[in-house]
């Protein structure tokens, strides 16, 4: 067909925290379709066919029809490129492994060709990526031209494998949100805060801020472990450590053979050779263990017989269990080893050289553990193996076979005290046993590994169809206690009435109740009403740090209409939410944002953040503001001059709170019943001018739960003069 006008990107902008779009991180896009305005998908010959061939998984989507094919459906009737596109890229993050559904695309004025389109994205740069790739792609399906699909999504699952959260950490994270638990990535790696402020917990994958680093010292310590579970009664393998390959040998006669060798502080299995039966293998394992524990102290010890298991103990449970099986391969009398390796063992999906695989690539040139395995065998990796020949590759070297359910509750008991006498919150148990449904003592079974931050994705990837283990959950259950959801309480303020002076108040009013009380608003971010340095950083950065200050007790934020526009609010969900007015939209054309009703739109985010055990604080004077209440999960006081505001006395009459202004001072009723009144007093004279203000911070106190007294005593002290707003 002729060529159109492409698809033109204006302006990209990631919007970190609940928006005009959603309560989660999203990417906007401004686009300017062009000629295209005048070629719905109806209208291009040949694209549905295209489309559908490049991506076959849109079948999926189910758009606004709300069904599967749905956006199918919307593409064979006609719709236009903006809308296209945002289901393309949503499709390709999909393709690369990262999991998203949400998308949104809006003209901004009829006729225009300009839309805005906004996306979910778990990673700003995986996402930008996938909108250039996805503008790309869907350009070349309409003008009918070749497309590197393949190529474009192993780019961007790249970028995910590198730039997002590792499949373990991942895990966790998703068992936080299921619990309502807010987390925040503290760096590009896997160290994530779960909660906020003086609530939060943080975790590294499997380590969480109550993994001790004397724990982790004593875990890489094998002998030292050994000692400690023997003296609390564990089955540990007879040992002994060496520091020569001469003393490696003389002692593995005395404790019999076959043996095991191992680094003394190593830990994963790293350098550990097992079913040692010669000098000569014993001295080589020697080596092998110096060269990957770094240190000439190495272990040997008793090698029992047996498979060897993973026990994930979290607390004191046990949460998961796996089965190690030896990796072999079979001859067929024209391949090498390595070339079986890769044809029958690599080929598991399973394998991969990234965190997201349960299970390592299996490199026998570069093990000296297989190598020794195959030296004893005597073959190299460049050997061809007779047809029918089992080679064994590795032992024990398949530790992903679910067994949770087959651990005898002793071993259970077992592997949880093992993990206490180290001292580790989480641990991993190395365990050789025959039969992991029988008492170690019957078996002659033991533990021989304890290992600090363990891996989990051998739970959560089971091999031949296991159960998939609940280890996330496992783990947020032992940082947060029944109910917890490490949450302070939020107050955020949105609007252009006031908005920094009823922050500033409700701030002092927290304070006033002998809380450590974080406060971001235009001028900075301020600590009990001491100022900090802010630096060179945006209006949401300031609000984050404070949710990151582990003193901080409670919070309150002055909100931007500017802000909610071009970065989200600072927070996932607030307790109060103040709605002053909603006016102000003759500042915000440049977001093409030019009538009330969208003006409704930005601030009505405030009111749908609010938590269910929470409440919205509206002006019952506004109209647009009082039609919010409708939208709110908590519950809703209203304030206002006075008692005969329309909206306040019908939502009196309902039986609900309301603040207003009486003869007798400022007044909390709910319903009809008058229930305190703070005088006028409370508020100096010469400042009459801010008595809505007044009433918007008492209704705030009030929906946290402070007394009408101590708002008094709050009021009566706060500094007047040196309040900016004021």
């Amino acid at each position: 067909m002729t060529k159109k006008k492409d698809i033109e990107v204006l302006r990209v902008t990631h919007l970190r925290g609940p928006n005009i779009w959603t309560y989660r991180p999203v990417i906007e896009a401004w686009l300017d379709i062009g000629e295209l305005e005048q070629f719905p998908s109806d209208k291009l010959p040949g694209l549905y066919e295209r489309l559908t061939a490049m991506l076959p998984n849109l079948i999926e989507h189910r758009c606004g029809v709300g069904e599967r094919g749905g956006f199918l459906e919307r593409l064979r009737g006609g719709t236009y490129a903006g809308h296209i596109l945002e289901h393309v890229v949503l499709e390709l993050q999909n393709l690369a492994g990262m999991r998203t559904g949400f998308g949104k695309t809006r003209q901004t004025a009829e006729g225009s060709g300009i839309y805005k389109m906004a996306f979910r994205t778990r990673q700003e740069q995986v996402g930008r990526a996938a909108l250039a790739a996805g503008r790309d792609l869907l350009m070349a399906a309409i003008e009918d031209r070749p497309y590197d699909v393949a190529g474009a999504v192993a780019s961007l699952t790249d970028l995910v494998e590198s730039l997002c959260l590792g499949p373990s950490t991942g895990n966790i994270v998703d068992a936080a949100t299921d619990r309502k638990i807010p987390h925040i990535r503290l760096t590009d790696g896997n160290l994530v805060q779960l909660g906020h402020g003086a609530r939060q917990r943080r975790i590294w994958t499997a380590e969480t801020d109550n993994t001790s680093a004397i724990a982790e010292g004593i875990a890489s310590d094998k002998d030292m472990t050994k000692d400690l579970l023997s003296s609390a009664g564990v089955p540990v393998p007879e040992g002994v450590l060496v520091r020569s390959a001469d003393e490696a040998w003389e002692e593995a006669q005395d404790i019999g053979l076959p043996v095991a060798v191992k680094p003394y502080d190593g830990n994963h299995g790293r350098g550990v050779s097992l079913n040692l039966n010669t000098e000569a293998d014993v001295k080589a394992a020697y080596d092998i263990a110096v060269a990957r524990g770094g240190s000439k102290s190495v272990i040997v010890e008793k090698f029992i017989v047996g498979n060897e298991h993973r026990l994930l103990v979290v607390g004191r449970r046990l949460i998961a269990a796996s089965r190690g099986e030896s990796l072999w391969a079979v001859g067929d009398g024209k391949s090498t080893v390595q070339e079986l390796v890769d044809s029958q063992i690599n080929t598991d999906p399973r394998r991969g050289t990234t965190e997201e695989f349960p299970l390592n690539i299996v490199q026998p040139r570069e093990s000296e553990e297989v190598l020794l395995d195959l030296q004893r065998q005597g073959l190299t990796p460049d050997s061809v193996p007779d047809a029918g020949r089992k080679v064994l590759i590795q032992l024990n070297g398949n530790v992903a076979n679910d067994v949770t359910d087959e651990v005898h509750p002793s071993v259970a008991e077992m592997a949880a005290l093992a993990t206490r006498v180290v001292g580790l919150d989480i641990a991993g148990i190395d365990l050789v046993a025959e039969d992991i449904s029988r008492p170690l003592e019957e078996q002659g079974g033991a533990i021989i590994e304890v290992n600090a931050s363990p891996g989990l994705l051998a739970h959560l990837k089971p091999a031949h169809g296991g159960k998939v283990r609940p280890v996330g959950a496992a783990i947020v259950d032992e940082l947060f206690g029944e109910g917890e959801d490490g949450r302070i309480p939020i107050v955020g303020v949105s609007g252009q009435r006031h908005t920094a002076l009823i922050a500033r108040l409700t701030a002092w009013m927290l304070q006033t109740n002998a809380k450590h009380v974080g406060l971001s608003c235009e001028d900075g971010i301020y600590l009990n009403g001491r100022k900090v340095a802010r630096g060179p950083l945006s209006e949401w950065e300031s609000g984050q740090r404070l949710l990151l200050n582990k003193n901080v007790e409670a919070a309150v934020f002055d909100n931007s209409n500017r802000m909610v526009l071009t970065e989200g609010y600072a927070y996932d969900k607030c307790t109060v939410g103040v709605v002053t007015d909603a006016s102000g939209h003759e500042e915000l054309g440049e977001f093409y944002i030019d009538s009330e009703e969208k003006m409704y739109g930005v601030l009505r985010t405030q009111v749908d953040v609010v938590l269910p055990e929470g409440a919205a604080v509206l002006n019952a004077s506004d109209a647009q503001v009082v039609d919010m209440a409708e939208l709110c999960d908590g519950a809703v006081i209203f304030y206002g001059l006075n008692a005969d505001v329309p909206a306040l006395a019908a939502h009196r009459q309902d039986g609900n709170r309301a603040v207003f202004l009486g003869a007798d001072g400022f007044v909390l009723a709910a319903g009809a019943d008058e229930l305190a009144v703070l005088p006028p007093s409370c508020l100096p004279a010469g400042h009459e001018a801010h008595q809505e203000a007044v009433l918007a911070a008492i209704g705030a106190g009030w929906a946290l739960g402070l007394t009408p007294e101590l708002m008094g005593a709050a009021l009566r002290t706060f500094d007047w003069n040196s309040s900016k707003a004021a």
